[in-house]
Parts: C-alpha cells; sequence; structure tokens
C-alpha cells in the first residue's frame, strides 16, 4: 500500500493502495503530515471510495511540502565531489563533521514526476543524476514514508566553486520524485537497496548500485538538523544523498533515460532535457 497524487475527474486528489484497488482520500498530503503519524495513518486506512484506475493520472508525490537536501552522506559522495571540486578539503571536513550539509532543493510546484522529463543545464558541461532515497517528514519531525528521488546535479557549476552549489543543484526540472509514497508501516525494513540505469539510444551507458547501509548518517539524525531552526507546518521532504556517482568522464545528454529503483520502494524513470541558455562570452547573461 501506498498514497500517491493523481488527477481524477479534472481535480488533484490523494489515493491510497496499488494497482485495481485504489481508494480516495480525504485529506491532501499538507493536512496528513499536520498529523501524528498515527493520527495520518488512521485517516489514510479510513480510506473506503474505490476509484478506477483508468481514470487516474498520478503527479508527483508532493503539494505544498518542500524539498530539501543533504549532501556528502556517502564515501563515493565525498570522493565524487572532490574529483570536481577546486579545493576538495571541504568535503572531508563536511563528511566527518556532526553537522551534516543540508540544503533546499525544490519548491513542490517545480518537482517532476515519473516518466517527466528531468533537466540539464545548458551552461554546464558536466552533468549528472543522484538516485537518492527520499524521506516524507511530518511537522512534527517524525518519518512519515519512503519515496525515489533524483537530484539532478551539475558538476562543473557546483565544481567551480562551492559556493555555486544552489546554481548547481536549483534549476528546472532538477528535482524528480516516484509516484507514490510507501509509509513507514508498510515499508520494509531499511536498509534499501539502490540502482541507477542510464541508457542512451537503448544502450545502457552506466549502471550503478549502492545501499542506504553506507549512509554515515541515520535517518533520526538528518531529520533532526532538518528541523533544528525551521518549522514544516505541512511537512518536508528530505532526500538523503547519493552513493553512485558516474566517474568523472560521463555526463548526461539529451534523450538520456535516468532509471533509479530502490526495492520496496519503488521506481522513477525521467528523460532527459536541456533546460535554460548559456551564458554570452564574458560570462554574464
Amino acid at each position: 500500500m501506498a498514497i500517491s497524487r493523481a488527477l481524477w475527474r479534472g481535480s488533484e486528489r490523494w489515493v491510497t493502495g496499488g494497482p485495481g484497488d485504489f481508494s480516495l482520500l480525504e485529506s491532501p498530503l499538507a493536512s496528513l503530515l499536520a498529523l501524528p503519524l498515527a493520527d495520518a495513518r488512521v485517516a489514510i486506512e479510513a480510506a473506503t471510495e474505490r476509484v478506477d484506475d483508468a481514470e487516474l493520472t498520478f503527479l508527483a508525490p508532493v503539494d505544498r511540502q518542500e524539498v530539501w537536501a543533504a549532501g556528502v552522506t556517502y564515501r563515493r559522495s565525498r570522493d565524487g565531489r572532490a574529483e570536481e571540486a577546486t579545493d576538495a578539503s571541504i568535503y572531508d571536513r563536511v563528511y566527518g563533521a556532526a553537522r551534516p550539509e543540508v540544503f533546499f532543493k525544490s519548491s513542490a510546484d517545480r518537482v517532476v514526476g515519473d516518466g517527466d522529463a528531468v533537466g540539464i543545464r545548458a551552461d554546464s558541461d558536466w552533468n549528472v543524476p543522484e538516485p537518492e532515497l527520499a524521506l516524507v517528514v511530518t511537522s512534527g519531525r517524525e518519518v512519515f514514508g519512503f519515496t525515489v528521488a533524483n537530484d539532478m546535479s551539475s558538476r562543473s557549476i557546483e565544481g567551480e566553486n562551492p559556493l555555486y552549489l544552489p546554481q548547481a543543484k536549483v534549476y528546472d526540472r532538477a528535482c524528480a520524485l516516484g509516484s507514490a509514497i510507501v509509509p513507514v508501516w508498510e515499508a520494509p525494513a531499511a536498509p534499501f537497496a539502490i540502482a541507477l540505469s542510464i541508457t542512451r539510444e537503448s544502450e545502457e551507458v552506466f549502471a550503478g548500485t549502492t545501499s542506504t547501509e553506507l549512509l554515515t548518517r541515520s535517518f533520526a539524525d538528518l531529520v533532526d538538523w532538518l528541523g533544528l531552526a525551521t518549522e514544516f507546518p505541512r511537512g518536508a521532504v528530505l532526500l538523503t544523498g547519493t552513493g553512485i556517482v558516474p566517474e568523472a568522464g560521463f555526463t548526461l545528454a539529451a534523450d538520456d533515460i535516468v532509471h533509479i529503483e530502490i526495492d520496496g520502494i519503488g521506481s522513477l524513470t525521467n528523460p532527459v532535457v536541456v533546460v535554460g541558455r548559456r551564458a554570452p562570452l564574458g560570462g554574464r547573461p
């Protein structure tokens, strides 16, 4: 059982269940995440109004939540960031520090869903997907559920200067989330296996795997830092970092297909498009 956002008879609704067995929820995600976890579960399990799958068009599983992300939470991420950076020592320091790297990733309206296109910046010549487990968090900082995420990144922009992180991470079509949220009471026990595959003209050009067992921080630790000085009355989504980073010679291209699979949670597939425009000579837009 999972919960999803969908178009149904011309309006957006949240549904619970799976193929052939969907029911309409009375409340949107923002209202559910405002509740204690136990109360949200009661509200979801009370859904009884069945709906035909054919009437549903699924959307990205957020409505009013901000999406945040944690970085350098896997050794491979630290090493990958060091490959691109002019000053690699900052990634070593944050990897072992008490305070994690936590940054804003996307507003809800900029998130793309399963089957939608993700973007690579026109002003970047080194772009990669970052497959990640996403935590869906209540206003009370409880982990409500999990979904699949792609934290698209410009390695050339961030590598040029760490202060360019927002430009490397926050742009049109830079954040994708899987089509459903698996509540914690329905999810398998961690750790979760994560797989990434990239195809180009029907040929696989990159594949990698990792596991959340390799995370250097617990889910609870990341959520605590996220909410240390910021309230999320409608809940939030927190990406937990990536343990799969393509080698330095690899970059995404337009029309590539990015496929991410997380065991027990779901999958996310997105074609790639170019977004934005190149800066003119001299570097000024």
